[in-house]
């Protein structure tokens, strides 16, 4: 056998490898392949080369992004391959892939036999011609039926400053963290793609596998084409669409960003969508999933804004168990997508707009720590959620950044109010993480009669007050946060009249829909 060697690229970053940590298990170079071929196997002693003795393993997926093949008894895999494509192993259940020092997982053979177009931001070096052998190494891991997973909407920096904020809000909270791996759903940098690195360097502190899905911010925008746009993406994370296992889980990466240049004057603009390649990869991976398999869509813009989602709908609205995250939005949502979305499936399907770590893009008045206050305009503060899964259930856990796991809603009423007027006193509930099917009611106090809250759709009162009073301010050296907008986890009531006089703790009861219990309080004097 001829040594074996490494194909790596030109950077030597740590999120700068077009090889995925693949491995060629022969030095002689084919010039113009019509497949790529190789191995998927054990790695035993772990040094990412196919050494004898180390077995190849049977049924697992390998993809070009549109056809997906199952190696043979042997671990054997063969699939076309075309001149500027990415093969990638799909990680199957107990099993893991080589992970990079950011913890970024590299299941991923990049082919770009001439490197990128020259663009503003670096993308792949020329890979050279396709290895005879294109190798994928995993490592054997116990993964539970009930597990966790971090998942991280924007966090946007624009700036290492940025980047600092996230390490201080988020991460350092995180250290710890049972969860089993984690997700930033798109918008990853603020246009900013010389941040990849120095993010991935940050979240690789909490020491657990990270994804990542791309975003509009995350694109080249000097690209002439939509399949040349995701350049650096790709050189520092990978394929923007995949998808692997964990536990009974199957998750999808998708990549619903596309880019069009419209004009003889070279500019572009996104919109959402996932276009005809991709759909392949989808119906063809979903076609190999069974029925009673909970299915996981990850992305960036929300579903009902991708211009093709009812291609989709049509691949996955005969499934019981499937739901879908997004981020983009800056707010915090749980949708239930129907016909008036496209949708024609026998119930609502499930899409979660994720709660964004940067808020509303690190705008707002400092707080002692020098973090800008940062709200998102339905009245939510900046944060990141965490899903548990079990089987073909599931449940979100939203966490406000800098907060405790209890600070789940704000309660808000006036200071004082008169007895005679407590009657026509609103209360409210900003209850981030509630949705149409929650049971929101108050107390006055404990031994008073619990009643009940309705659902408005108004922008938050406590939001108001913070932008009006930071619009007022002149000369401020920070960004005021934007103008609020409708909240769809808004709770109203009126306060019972003719309260007597004294102090009353309010407590508010949230039951939601995945059977998750929460209370808040406000304390009112009434004179």
């Amino acid at each position: 056998m001829k040594p074996s060697f490494l194909l790596l690229c030109i950077s030597t970053t740590a999120i700068g490898l077009s090889w995925g940590l693949i491995q060629s298990d022969s030095a002689t170079l084919i010039e113009t392949p019509a497949n790529a071929k190789g191995y998927v196997y054990h790695d035993k002693n772990e040094n990412r080369q196919k050494d004898a003795g180390e077995p190849g393993l049977a049924g697992i997926k390998v993809s070009n992004g549109k056809q997906i093949v199952k190696t043979d008894e042997n671990g054997f895999y063969e699939i076309p391959i075309d001149e500027d494509e990415i093969i990638f192993v799909i990680k199957p259940q107990d099993w893991r892939t080589p992970i990079s020092e950011t913890q970024l997982p590299r299941f991923y053979y990049i082919h770009k036999p001439n490197g990128s177009p020259e663009l503003k931001f670096k993308g792949v070096q020329p890979t050279g011609p396709l290895p005879e052998s294109v190798d994928f190494a995993l490592y054997p891991q116990e993964e539970p039926d009930t597990f966790k997973a971090i998942l991280f909407g924007d966090p946007q920096p624009r700036n290492q400053q940025e980047v600092d904020y996230m390490s201080h809000d988020v991460i350092e909270e995180l250290v710890g963290t049972d969860a089993s791996f984690g997700v930033t759903l798109g918008d990853i940098t603020f246009d900013n793609l010389d941040l990849f690195e120095p993010q991935a360097r940050s979240i690789a502190l909490l020491g657990i596998p990270w994804y990542n899905v791309i975003g509009n911010h995350d694109i080249n925008y000097d690209a002439k084409h939509d399949h040349t746009s995701d350049e650096t993406f790709e050189r520092a994370f990978g394929p923007s669409y995949y998808s692997f296992d964990y536990g009974t889980v199957h998750f999808m990466v998708l990549d619903d960003i596309l880019w069009e240049v419209r004009d003889e004057t070279g500019k572009g603009r996104y919109r959402g969508g996932f276009g005809p390649e991709q759909m392949e990869f989808i119906k063809n991976d979903l076609a190999m999933i069974p029925k009673d398999q909970l299915v996981v869509l990850l992305m960036h813009i929300p579903l009902d804004e991708v211009g093709d989602r009812t291609e989709l709908f049509r691949l996955i609205e005969q499934r019981p168990f499937c739901v879908s995250i997004s981020a983009h939005r800056h707010v915090h949502q749980h949708l239930f997508l129907t016909k008036e979305n496209g949708w024609e499936g026998p119930v609502p399907h499930h899409h979660i707009v994720n709660v964004t770590v940067s808020g509303s893009w690190w705008r707002g008045m400092p707080d002692e720590r020098g973090i800008p206050q940062t709200l998102m305009a339905d009245g939510a503060p900046n944060g990141y959620s965490i899903m548990t899964f079990n089987g073909t259930d599931y449940s979100l856990d939203f966490f406000a950044a800098g907060r405790s796991k209890d600070y789940q809603m704000l309660v808000q009423c006036p200071e004082v109010v008169a007895s005679s007027e407590s009657g026509e006193t609103d209360l409210y509930a900003n209850v981030f993480n509630a949705n149409d099917k929650s049971v929101v009611k108050f107390r006055m106090n404990e031994d008073s009669s619990w009643l009940s809250m309705e659902k408005v759709m108004e922008t938050d009162p406590n939001y108001e007050r913070a932008f009006e009073l930071q619009e007022s301010l002149e000369n401020t050296p920070w960004s005021t946060i934007p103008k609020p907008r409708t909240s769809t986890h808004l709770w109203k009531a009126k306060l019972p009249p003719e309260l007597t006089p004294g102090s009353y703790l309010i407590e508010v009861h949230v039951t939601n829909s995945d059977g998750i219990e929460s209370e808040g309080y406000r304390v009112l004097r009434v004179e």
